[in-house]
């Protein structure tokens, strides 16, 4: 059976961008009776606001996007990332490097931005240095994969990305491992999200491959960007959804998507074929 997800992080109510990225996703495991399934990753625990995953939850049935089974969160998944994390640890090494010691140090700029980790603690710590983060040893094997709608991709980890971080400084673990086991443990076959995270998944598929799980079919939607062409988020100043018209703010999102008609209709006619094959795009007015 196909089985989708929507995984959210509860920084902050619903915007148009995370609408798309639920939308999207909702009726991609729909169209093919499929189940979709709610996790709220709420590992950054900073950035979690109080109150906010009950508002999304919220959010979501307002709009008629039901869920299947009971609501996973991250923060109560802990054995579970230790557990993968003790299977893959003899791939793995203790860094002591801070972020401006990275950056100074850096081969230069992976696609997402960040600094791509030059290998400084691959052979031990420097003497004095204390340990900070856990990063996994990677190889120059091609990484490749065919996006349902951006086409074929592919990384070469060592060259495009370096040796990253399964488990932080800060004590919590990293993304990267986290959504691998939970899509793993939740029997995921369609990741369905934003192409904002599309260059994490060679990450994610080599990961899968370590530890010996599936890896799910990939389908990255645009993200949707304000007249700046930053991606919509808290941080850039998004507006909540207009919760009191659900269905105007459905069909903005099926027009992003691409897709005529209503919800109804979405769901019986949905073709990701539609979906406009690029990384960013304006929401329509």
């Amino acid at each position: 059976m196909v089985t989708g997800r929507f995984a959210p992080s509860p920084t902050g109510p619903l915007h148009f961008g995370s609408l798309v990225a639920a939308l999207a996703s909702w009726l991609d495991a729909r169209a093919a009776n499929g189940r979709w399934l709610v996790r709220i990753e709420d590992l950054d625990r900073p950035r979690v606001q109080p109150g906010a995953a009950e508002e999304i939850l919220r959010a979501l049935e307002r709009l008629g996007l039901e869920w299947d089974g009971e609501v996973e969160y991250q923060s109560r998944r802990a054995a579970l990332y230790q557990a993968a994390l003790e299977r893959i640890r003899a791939h793995s090494y203790w860094c002591c490097c801070t972020r401006r010691e990275i950056a100074d140090s850096s081969l230069g700029l992976a696609s997402d931005g960040a600094a791509i980790y030059p290998g400084t603690c691959r052979r031990g710590l420097p003497p004095g240095k204390p340990p900070r983060a856990l990063r996994l040893r990677v190889d120059a094997s091609m990484i490749g994969f065919v996006d349902r709608v951006q086409g074929p991709r592919e990384q070469v980890l060592s060259r495009d990305v370096g040796d990253f971080v399964l488990y932080r400084a800060d004590g919590q673990f990293a993304y990267q491992l986290a959504v691998v086991v939970d899509d793993a443990a939740q029997g995921v076959t369609d990741v369905v999200r934003g192409a904002d995270l599309i260059d994490s998944t060679a990450r994610q598929i080599f990961l899968q491959r370590l530890l010996g799980l599936p890896t799910p079919r990939y389908l990255h939607v645009p993200v949707a960007v304000n007249a700046a062409g930053e991606k919509l988020s808290k941080q850039t100043g998004a507006e909540p959804l207009d919760l009191s018209r659900p269905e105007q703010e459905l069909r903005r999102a099926l027009a992003f998507l691409g897709q005529p008609g209503d919800l109804a209709q979405a769901r019986q006619t949905w073709t990701p074929a539609l979906i406009p094959a690029q990384l960013a795009a304006a929401p329509p007015r």
